[in-house]
């Protein structure tokens, strides 16, 4: 579990708090398998006998003061007395992970019939659900992505291959030849479901089939998956092929409708709901789509998308951003009670309407993936990270905090408690999910003692599936059976901060990462709420404000010109990479507008991403990593501006960009031509490369670029400081120069009216 907070000193007063105008809140990513220092948690068992506080709950920890008799709350400060099972335990504190480590994870016993122990089975679930009204390239690239999966899954998981169209199409692979049902879906948006449910087609257990004894039968029948045509599936609807007229030309025969993805999806829900609970514990489906659904129940308008909005006065973001129809998220919420997890990847570049289909994904706990195009996708290579990293689910994450300050908002994909307050319920997690909170101050006076440390303590409660391997016989045999049972484990963090003695020392505290985390969290609800307009707004404003009250903390005159005001933040080395973060984050397409040519899908993909992203990944992927090498086995500097002006002044001749879902290598037109190009495979840029991409949750798509030989409009793209801020391009007098400017007007403005009332 990793805790990383804007500000390592703690505002002490709410005049602190709102003189500095620093975001305060932590970014906490509760399955990380160490904390922010690489160190890893104490594990044990005993987790449903951990003390609690009478008071408020708060679970003990090292950071409690133990009496002879009982124990104080690092958070409340209550008196809490020892129980008798709690006494003899804290005899042996060797046994006690708790009484030595601030930071523990331990096992909590799960009764059998609820589910649980080492007796129940809960083999891992997959099923694959694939779009046949597609191309064949796409269906290429699916089947390459499906043999990635087969090799990820852990033998003794279940396997389900299915197809939708105009029809659903289920596999039985048990057999010595695959075989396929196939169920018609409705056309009409109206009709409620299948005219046959799926367990009627198939038996659940005759379609989920054991990857380790029907690998090679699942690999057949994806070799005869095929695109459905236009004219099955106007037979099937009952349409004839319409003759479409534009312009009074007569153009193309087309079919409307033929991808039931919505339909699918509900019947699928259904049809896996019936083993929850007994044959597995979380199923996970993969959906792979190649464009909107366009028939039967959730079918999706994309007309909205060729609107001329511009010529209405409308905003295009706004318009484009809501969902349309509340179909895909009330669909996850139905996924959660069956225990499906429904991740989807999107291979298209055409308006799909992701902002409607999100919901199914990431309020069911999966991924959105988006990818443009079927030649350079990095979606075998995606979901082989995905199937191979461990995951939990069934996760319930609470943030307490000592009495003074409490939780504000919270920001992730999870859904809160109905019941209970600052409690999130995260249906899967794997070890790059990372959530955020802001605090507020209790009471106007922020701290009551000063001397005392902030405390806060993050419970995080969660399920895996861990394998039993069997063999069956004496050992002399190779044949094993593959068991799995239920572990449920609490991980406890408890983490105390100091408060500040003046706006200084928070100022120097600032984690300039963590600070672009909840900023980015924050305008993303703001884009949704009001638009792209508003939340670029939103975030020029705040940088402002923050140097106008940096200015007024730091100037011995508040009448000084405006030309004075320090933007750069020379005096906080803490604070000088926020102007470049915040110019990047304007930069990016998150917040550039519709009218400069981001695509709406786009924009929802990277909301989905980055709002998943751990703070130093998400600086990457908004102010990407610039390094420069000598030769390929000689790093010359670390970090480079992202400006042309960087570059030349290096006179280094290779640099890596490290972009987050981009891995650039660029050679110099200038560059010796004896120095190796690519890079040779066994040279210190190479291992950098490898080991960059091995430590993130997506594949980085890797280029080499030759400078003066090659086309380096990718790489030029990224050296964003001489680019206009509203994305006009390279022009003079722009760029991040001018951008400082209107920060230093702005901030003059806020510094005029404050002296002036």
């Amino acid at each position: 579990m990793a805790v990383r907070a804007t500000v390592s000193r703690f505002p002490a007063t709410l005049e602190a708090l709102e003189s500095c105008a620093v975001q305060w809140g932590v970014a906490v990513t509760p399955f990380a398998a160490a904390d922010e220092r690489g160190q890893p948690p104490t594990t044990g068992s005993g987790g449903d006998r951990v003390p609690r506080c009478e008071h408020c709950w708060a679970y003990f920890s090292s950071h409690c003061d133990l009496e002879r008799w009982g124990w104080s709350c690092a958070l409340c400060g209550t008196l809490n007395g020892f129980d008798d099972d709690t006494a003899r335990r804290f005899q042996h504190p060797d046994a006690c992970p708790e009484l030595n480590s601030s930071f523990v994870d331990l096992e909590i016993p799960v009764d059998e019939a609820e589910g649980g122990g080492d007796g129940v089975q809960a083999r891992p679930v997959y099923v694959a659900a694939v779009d046949l009204a597609c191309s064949e390239e796409f269906l290429e690239l699916i089947k390459s992505a499906l043999l990635a999966a087969l090799e990820a899954l852990i033998p003794g998981s279940l396997f389900g291959l299915m197809t939708f169209s105009h029809k659903i199409g289920l596999y039985d692979v048990q057999g010595p030849i695959p075989v396929v049902k196939n169920a018609f879906i409705p056309p009409d948006i109206e009709e409620d479901g299948l005219p046959v449910a799926l367990e009627d087609a198939m038996p659940l257990l005759a379609f989920l089939a054991p990857v380790d004894t029907c690998k090679d039968r699942i690999t057949a029948a994806l070799e005869t998956l095929r695109p459905t045509s236009s004219w099955e599936r106007g037979a099937a609807s009952g349409q004839e092929e319409d003759t479409v007229l534009l312009g009074g030309q007569e153009e193309d025969t087309v079919l409307l409708g033929g991808r039931g993805f919505g339909t699918a999806m509900s019947a699928l829900i259904d049809y896996l709901s019936s083993e929850y609970g007994s044959t597995f514990a979380l199923a996970r489906v993969f959906a792979f789509l190649s464009g909107a659904p366009d028939y039967g129940a959730g079918l999706l308008d994309t007309r909205r998308f060729g609107e001329q909005y511009a010529s209405k006065g409308v905003d295009a973001d706004l318009a484009l951003l809501p969902e349309q129809i509340p179909f895909y998220r009330d669909l996850a919420a139905v996924a959660v009670q069956a225990g499906v997890c429904i991740d989807i990847f999107a291979v298209t570049d055409e308006y799909t309407d992701l902002a409607s289909l999100k919901f199914l994904s990431i309020e069911s706990g999966g991924s959105l993936f988006l990818y443009a195009n079927t030649d350079d996708s990095t979606l075998p290579q995606d979901i082989y990270r995905l199937l191979s990293r461990p995951y939990a689910f069934g996760c319930v994450l609470r943030l307490r905090t000592s009495s003074d300050f409490e939780p504000g908002n919270s920001y992730g994909h999870f859904f809160p408690d109905p019941q209970y307050e600052n409690v999130q319920h995260i249906i899967c997690c794997d070890s790059f999910a990372t959530y955020a909170y802001d605090f507020d101050f209790v009471h106007n006076d922020g701290f009551s003692r000063h001397t005392d440390p902030a405390v806060i303590q993050i419970a995080f409660q969660y399920s895996v599936i861990e394998p039993v391997e069997e063999t069956s016989g004496n050992e002399s045999q190779l044949s094993a059976s593959y068991k799995f049972c239920l572990k449920r484990r609490l991980r406890l963090r408890t983490l105390q901060y100091r408060p500040a003695r003046n706006i200084s020392e928070i100022y120097d505290s600032v984690d300039p990462e963590v600070v672009l985390h909840i900023l980015v969290h924050k305008v993303i609800l703001e884009s949704l709420d009001k638009g792209v307009r508003e939340g670029r707004q939103q975030v020029h404003a705040w940088l402002a404000l923050l140097a106008a009250r940096y200015n007024e903390a730091l100037s011995s005159d508040a009448r000084a010109p405006p030309s004075s005001i320090d933007v750069d933040f020379s005096q906080c080395p803490q604070l000088q990479m926020l102007p470049q973060l915040v110019f990047a984050l304007l930069r990016s397409p998150l917040l550039r507008l519709h009218e400069e040519g981001v695509h709406p899908d786009y924009r929802i993909y990277l909301q989905c991403l980055f709002s998943a992203l751990e703070p130093s990944s998400l600086a990457k992927a908004i102010y990407p990593v610039l390094i420069s090498y000598s030769s390929p086995d000689k790093q010359a500097f670390p970090r480079h501006t992202l400006s042309r002006a960087a570059l030349i002044m290096s006179e280094s001749p290779i640099f890596l960009l490290d972009a987050f879902t981009n891995l650039i290598v660029y050679y110099s037109p200038t560059a010796d031509p004896s120095i190796a190009f690519p890079p040779p495979r066994d040279c210190l840029l190479r291992t950098t490369i490898n080991r960059l991409k091995q430590d993130r949750c997506i594949t980085p798509k890797l280029t080499f670029i030759h400078g003066g030989k090659d086309d380096s409009t990718l790489f030029e793209s990224y050296l964003i400081e001489e680019q206009d801020v509203d994305g006009s391009g390279f022009t003079t007098g722009s760029g991040f120069v001018a951008f400082r400017e209107s920060v230093r007007n702005v901030a003059a403005e806020i510094i005029q009216e404050e002296i002036g009332s």
